[in-house]
């Protein structure tokens, strides 16, 4: 196969040795063309560009915002994406079912490869933006913006980065005295107070060290969007609502200050002002509304091939 390698340099977990390692099990079996990315959105273009010439596969060694952005440069083409895992959580690479680490996970995908294994998957809409497995609504976007301004932090403090950016965030970089927006649900169901909310369109919102952080399990290719809505912003409702996430995330649905819909075809936010938002940890900024949207198998993904179908 003819393919493309991204490699976000910057990215938590891309090392010289990593990249080399990558380069060369990729280079045993197909023609690989390495490009570095230089700014944001640069994936997005860098994948487009491959996709009109012709090639079969962009694999990126980044982290989810790499990823994401060479989604958006797929999505409606013919050329697949393959994921490694090279940022602080890699959230896609993992739940495709993928290790995380690089040099492991490029062995499973040149056997994926190999295998044919290549599936159509769905991606979720927000705006003009594609993602892959979440928007983050208020208070999650205003986290991602603290950890953002801190960038320089993440290779060396990972994932305790967005612990200290989610307590700073609350003591003093977030309006918790009113609720930011209102959720339009289908079929005219509306969220009035609206806190912080989710959006998925895959299972699980994120990973703690080795374990998943789940809103709103089961949900996946074929299930269309789930949307997880927190009407509260006190201590207790956020302890409660991390440890059931942490816990499987069933426990939510019945928690008084937390709404859970899945089966979505379609959610409209609309802010009483300004609210901030974020794709797959990429911060957008603030908009007054939004529109997300489920489409379904527009985007060819390389998943890891069951076992006893991989090359040999």
């Amino acid at each position: 196969m003819k393919l493309l390698l991204v490699v976000n340099p910057v990215a938590s977990n891309v090392t010289p040795r990593n990249r080399e390692l990558v380069e060369q099990a990729l280079r045993e079996h197909h023609t690989v063309t390495v490009t570095v990315t230089s700014a944001r959105r640069h994936a997005r273009a860098l994948a487009a560009d491959a996709a009109a010439s012709g090639v079969d596969a962009v694999v990126v060694l980044g982290g989810d915002g790499t990823v994401n952005e060479a989604a958006n440069g797929l999505v409606d083409t013919g050329t697949a994406l393959g994921v490694l895992p090279g940022g602080s959580t890699n959230v896609y690479a993992r739940t495709l079912g993928f290790p995380n680490r690089p040099v492991p996970a490029v062995r499973l995908l040149v056997d994926a490869i190999a295998a044919g294994s290549i599936r159509r998957v769905g991606v979720g809409q927000a705006g003009s933006r594609s993602f892959l497995f979440h928007v983050g609504i208020g208070f999650d976007a205003a986290v991602v913006e603290q950890v953002e301004k801190r960038g320089g932090l993440k290779r060396w403090l990972g994932q305790g980065l967005f612990a200290y950016g989610a307590v700073t965030t609350w003591l003093s970089h977030y309006d918790r005295s009113r609720p930011r927006f209102r959720v339009h649900l289908p079929g005219g169901e509306v969220i009035s107070d609206g806190y912080f909310a989710i959006v998925e369109e895959t299972d699980p919102y994120t990973f703690l060290g080795p374990r998943a952080f789940r809103v709103a399990p089961g949900t996946g290719p074929g299930t269309g969007l789930s949307a997880v809505v927190l009407r509260d912003l006190s201590v207790v409702t956020l302890v409660g609502a991390g440890l059931a996430a942490l816990a499987g995330g069933r426990r939510l649905e019945g928690m008084a200050c937390v709404a859970v819909h899945r089966g979505l075809e379609s959610v409209r936010v609309e802010g009483g002002g300004p609210f901030p938002w974020q794709v797959d940890g990429d911060f957008m900024g603030e908009v007054d509304t939004l529109e997300i949207t489920h489409r379904p198998d527009c985007l060819r993904v390389i998943v890891p091939s069951p076992p006893g179908h991989a090359a040999s």
